[in-house]
């Protein structure tokens, strides 16, 4: 093992990761095969009910929805010298949140994202600024025929509070950092006249919508988003 590998295990055994798990993540070296290792993560379609797994408990269960997959890719950046950063993306009334993992290079953003459909995942680090990039997934982030995305947050850095929170194995439920996330501050991307008349999606777009990743449990909810 390199010093540096060695060094990025050491900190994920610090913030509370097990050594096999820390060693899985130190050996991603890049934002891009974060993404690879967690597309390869099977998808959570919560058969047990609605949770908020940390990154320990997720890895340990190998299941992720968005912000489960967006905890392991915050703590894989980290380990690779990348502030752990959140950004949440809020929908209108009728949908649901999305959050992923922000990174940058060469002074633009970029985004990893666990999700289960074709739309919202991955983005490049192209984007100057984070309504840049949040604006990049308005016409994917629909419900049915609708656009749904609102808002944007300002990064959430995890390392404000405490790793065991969204880090230890033993935290399966970490909904007291999801709702820090959800109270971040948020600016607005459109406008109410704009989100009037915004065009619905089309028969085309609609068919996209029954591409999945991983299959769904005939008894699992419906998942939107992630």
């Amino acid at each position: 093992m390199t010093g540096g590998a060695s060094r990025a295990v050491k900190l994920g055994v610090r913030l509370g990761l097990s050594a096999a798990h820390a060693r899985r993540l130190a050996a991603l070296k890049t934002p891009a095969q974060v993404q690879d290792f967690i597309d390869r993560i099977p998808h959570n379609h919560e058969p047990d009910g609605d949770c908020c797994r940390s990154a320990g408990a997720t890895l340990a269960i190998n299941r992720a929805h968005c912000i489960e997959g967006a905890f392991v890719a915050a703590i894989a950046l980290w380990m690779q010298g990348h502030p752990p950063l959140l950004l949440d993306l809020k929908a209108d009334e009728r949908d649901d949140d999305h959050v992923v993992a922000l990174f940058k290079q060469r002074g633009c953003w970029g985004a990893i994202s666990k999700t289960n459909h074709v739309w919202l995942r991955w983005r490049d680090p192209v984007y100057r600024s984070l309504r840049e990039l949040a604006m990049s997934y308005m016409h994917e982030y629909t419900l049915r025929r609708n656009k749904t995305l609102r808002q944007y947050s300002r990064p959430f850095d995890l390392r404000r509070i405490d790793a065991k929170r969204w880090v230890a194995p033993a935290n399966e439920h970490c909904w007291d950092v999801a709702d820090e996330i959800d109270a971040t501050r948020h600016y607005r991307l459109i406008g109410p006249a704009q989100a009037r008349n915004l065009r619905k999606r089309d028969a085309m777009e609609m068919r996209a919508d029954r591409i999945l990743q991983y299959k769904k449990p005939r008894k699992a909810k419906r998942a939107r988003h992630d």
